[in-house]
């Protein structure tokens, strides 16, 4: 969907001076957002660049929750998966843009995403939730016990062992065990009631008492980038929830294709239908006014 490039710009100065009156920030975001950073689950080219034995099967897109794939070729997927959207050693440009449009504005930071990539970006890891879980630890399938374990080296055992050609861990040896039962792992992110939760209970818990405590006139300014209505329970209610908790609560949603808000909040709300990547272009880089004096 294409907007005319003043709505935009328009749309980055009313959220300049947002910014600019708000006491405190939350940032939400879903998968939208790290589409617009470059890793879009929904993306065919880059599927079969990376997966290209799974792709001459048939299947075209990251989302492969529930594909019954054998083990060997699930966990090739899993391996080659995390280690590009999650051990990638650069922080990612648009993550670290947008943490310098917040500045030293008191913040914190909730989202639906397990990629890791706020923190990267240079928000503090302490100031994130993700209660989602985090493509950086595995748990028990079971689970036999609530704990669970870095996964970093286990997709370096993995990827060691792995196949391109045919997308499989050659060396069964390499497949997961739990280190407490034997029994079968999987990557530590909310999929069913098996969902190992403790890891991220503390930031939750500091979250809830840094927004318990903030005074009903505080001017919470909610940027929520990229949510849709995969887990609206995550992102977009809760920011709609704590918009009308706070009577002074602006909430500004980013999503090309889902940016309506809610009627009751009118004036408080502002709906951006573009990207993340096209609104902080507007807020974020120098935009150079024409020199009258120069001929085309």
């Amino acid at each position: 969907m294409n907007h005319p490039a003043f709505e935009v710009a328009a749309a980055a100065d009313t959220i300049r001076t947002w910014l600019t009156e708000a006491d405190r920030v939350l940032i939400t975001a879903g998968a939208g957002l790290s589409a617009a950073a470059g890793y879009d689950y929904g993306d065919e080219d880059r599927f079969k660049e990376l997966f290209p034995a799974l792709y001459r099967l048939g299947l075209r897109s990251r989302y492969l929750v529930g594909v019954p794939l054998p083990p060997a070729l699930l966990w090739g997927y899993w391996a080659v998966h995390i280690n590009d959207i999650r051990f990638s050693p650069d922080p990612n440009p648009l993550y670290q843009r947008l943490r310098s449009l917040v500045g030293d504005k008191e913040h914190w930071v909730m989202t639906s995403n397990v990629d890791a990539l706020f923190a990267r970006g240079g928000f503090a890891p302490d100031r994130v939730f993700t209660p989602q879980g985090d493509y950086g630890r595995y748990q028990c399938a079971t689970p036999c016990i609530s704990s669970t374990w870095d996964s970093r080296p286990l997709i370096t055992r993995l990827l060691a062992a792995y196949d391109p050609a045919t997308g499989a861990v050659t060396d069964p040896s390499a497949l997961p065990r739990c280190p407490n039962c034997g029994g079968e792992v999987e990557i530590n992110v909310r999929i069913g009631p098996e969902f190992v939760d403790t890891p991220y209970l503390p930031a939750g818990r500091r979250l809830q008492h840094w927004l318990g405590t903030a005074p009903v006139d505080t001017r919470l300014l909610t940027l929520e980038l990229g949510a849709g209505f995969n887990t609206p329970g995550v992102v977009r209610w809760p920011g709609e929830h704590l918009t009308r908790h706070f009577p002074h609560a602006r909430l500004v949603r980013v999503n090309p294709s889902r940016p309506e808000t809610p009627a009751d909040l009118a004036g408080r709300t502002l709906p951006v239908p573009v990207g993340a990547d096209d609104l902080l272009d507007a807020l974020t880089l120098p935009h150079l006014t024409p020199d009258p004096t120069e001929t085309p």
